[in-house]
C-alpha cells in the first residue's frame, strides 16, 4: 500500500474518536435480531488504530445498506401508481359518483353483442392511459338523430380489487342521473337520461374509472349496454364487449 495513503488513514484514524465498543455492540445487537445473516468480526485488539475504525465502518455501512434493501424489497417505499385518467373532451365535466342500488338495463343480447341499431352506434375499450393498478373503460356513443330516453349501463367484472374511484361523461352533468353498484359480480356505472331532456346528435363519451389489483387486468369480461328511445318513439339497443387498451 501506498505510505502517503497509510499517513493519511493514520492521521485520519487519531483525529476520529468514536465510541468503537457501542458502535459494534450495537451492529451485533441489530444482526442478532434478524439483520443480514452476515457475521461482524470484532478486529483484534492488537491491530492498529485506523485498522480497526475501518472495520466498525464498513460493519455499520454494511447493516445499513443491507436494511435499506430489505424496505426496497418488501415494496414499503414504492409508488401504488398514478391515475392518469384520459380528459374529458372540451365539452365534458369529471365527478365522482354516488353509490346505489339500482342496476337497470339488461345485459347484453346471446351471442355477439351489436354494436349498431337505427341511428345508434357503440364501442367499448380501456382507455391507453390506464395503468397496472388504475384504469378507465370507455363507453363512445354516436346517434345520428336526437334521443329522448338514453341509459347507459358499463359493467366491470369484480376481478382483483375492482372499486370505483369516480366517472365522467362529455354530455351535461345535469342532464343525467348517474349511480355505481355492484351486482352479480360486476362494478356497474349507469347512466340515465332525466325526462324531459334530450342527447343530440353526436358523438358521446361515457367512462367509468376504477382501481385494480397490480399487474395487467383482463378486461374480457367487462360490457357494455345502451337503450335509447329516438325522436320518432322507435326504440333502439346496443352494446360492446371490451378487450385490451387502445
Amino acid at each position: 500500500m501506498d505510505k502517503e495513503l497509510l499517513r493519511r488513514l493514520r492521521v485520519a484514524a487519531e483525529a476520529h474518536r468514536p465510541d468503537r465498543e457501542r458502535i459494534l455492540a450495537r451492529v451485533e445487537r441489530g444482526m442478532a435480531e434478524g439483520g443480514p445473516a452476515a457475521r461482524v468480526v470484532r478486529p483484534p485488539r492488537t491491530a492498529t488504530p485506523w485498522l480497526r475504525v475501518a472495520g466498525a465502518t464498513a460493519a455499520v455501512c454494511g447493516v445499513l445498506a443491507a436494511g435499506a434493501f430489505a424496505v426496497t424489497s418488501a415494496g414499503g417505499g414504492g409508488p401504488r401508481g398514478d391515475r392518469v385518467a384520459a380528459p374529458p373532451t372540451s365539452s365534458g365535466t369529471t365527478s365522482a359518483t354516488g353509490t346505489t342500488g339500482t342496476t337497470g338495463a339488461p345485459a347484453v343480447p346471446g351471442g355477439a353483442p351489436r354494436t349498431e341499431d337505427g341511428p345508434l352506434w357503440t364501442d367499448g375499450a380501456v382507455d391507453p392511459h390506464s395503468n397496472a393498478y388504475w384504469a378507465q373503460s370507455n363507453v363512445t356513443l354516436r346517434t345520428t338523430e336526437p334521443l329522448s330516453s338514453l341509459t347507459v349501463e358499463l359493467r366491470i367484472a369484480l376481478t382483483g380489487g375492482v372499486t370505483s374511484t369516480g366517472s365522467w361523461r362529455s354530455l351535461p352533468e345535469r342532464d343525467f342521473t348517474v349511480s355505481v353498484s355492484e351486482d352479480g359480480g360486476f362494478l356497474v356505472y349507469r347512466w340515465a337520461l332525466k325526462p324531459g331532456r334530450t342527447v343530440p346528435a353526436g358523438t358521446h363519451t361515457f367512462a367509468g374509472q376504477y382501481d385494480h389489483a397490480e399487474g395487467e387486468r383482463d378486461a374480457s369480461g367487462d360490457y357494455l349496454t345502451a337503450h335509447a328511445v329516438r325522436a320518432s318513439g322507435q326504440r333502439a339497443t346496443v352494446g360492446d364487449r371490451f378487450g385490451p387498451a387502445r
